[in-house]
């Protein structure tokens, strides 16, 4: 049956995928950004999935205001990557796994959490710069990739319990799929940012490391989080660190920390990065 060995967290920051497009990964602000993720390229060449599912939001590029879905799943062959206003990213088109996520919809679906099936989707810089960061810049990506695009851009966001919960049921669908396959699942956003507004630039470095602290030993306290705590401490685009709690619910209750890595800032936003391994991958 497939399984899920890993869960890999971080943030999704859209200046790192301008910088690794532009070539500026070596300048000393960027250097320490990408130095940090050098150990998780490392552990995801010898852990090699064959489908990471990663959590991540439409910055309103696949879905306007006119519909946003709460959870939707991408189901399709392939993804295109999305041009933001600057022309898309020169990253490879993101291919899919339909046939496990059909599997992962019906499951889910059937288990009274309704997701909305996507058959067609182009991916933004909030799937594509995880993407980057965990397996650098290839001419094609090394494993098939299963989009969840969860709403924190429209209030009311679904809360860390039922995010939490869905994960859950997503390790129950794919524990269900006969094929014998490696699955990594990616929270990605946040961490704490507010990019409008009179707390512009405002960064929660306290709050941040009791999250990654939550998520490693203690999920059911990040669980408990409300919104509005996460809108007072960690800015409004915080929110979207719920996403994490799809991809944490999906892993053992207890795990082994692998490796972590924050830094601040990196246009304004704190970088953080979390991987956590089931104890039986």
């Amino acid at each position: 049956m497939a399984k899920i060995v890993a869960g890999v967290f971080t943030s999704h920051v859209p200046a790192i995928g301008a910088a690794l497009d532009n070539g500026k990964t070596a300048e000393p602000y960027w250097q320490r950004v990408f130095g940090g993720y050098e150990k998780s390229k490392e552990w995801i060449e010898k852990v090699k999935p064959d489908v990471c599912i990663v959590v991540f939001n439409d910055h309103a590029t696949a879905f306007s205001v006119d519909i946003v879905p709460t959870f939707a799943l991408g189901c399709a062959e392939e993804f295109i990557p999305a041009d933001e206003g600057w022309g898309p990213r020169p990253v490879p088109v993101v291919k899919g796994h339909p046939e496990l996520a059909a599997h992962i919809a019906q499951s889910v679906i059937l288990d009274e959490f309704d997701l909305t099936v996507v058959n067609k989707m182009e991916v933004d810089h909030g799937l594509t710069v995880p993407l980057s960061l965990m397996f650098g810049q290839p001419a094609e990506w090394p494993c098939k990739i299963i989009p969840l695009a969860v709403n924190v851009v429209l209030f009311p966001p679904p809360t860390g319990n039922r995010c939490y919960n869905l994960g859950k049921a997503i390790r129950k669908a794919v524990e269900s799929y006969p094929e014998d396959l490696r699955v990594a699942i990616f929270g990605t956003g946040g961490m704490s940012h507010q990019i409008s507004g009179p707390r512009a630039g405002l960064i929660n470095s306290e709050f941040d490391k009791a999250f990654l602290d939550a998520l490693a030993t203690d999920p059911k306290k990040a669980v408990g989080i409300k919104h509005v705590e996460y809108m007072r401490e960690a800015g409004a685009e915080g929110i979207e660190m719920v996403m994490w709690l799809v991809a944490r619910g999906a892993l053992d209750e207890e795990v082994n920390e692998v490796y972590r890595f924050y830094t601040v800032p990196a246009s304004n936003t704190a970088v953080g990065h979390l991987i956590l391994e089931n104890k039986v991958a």
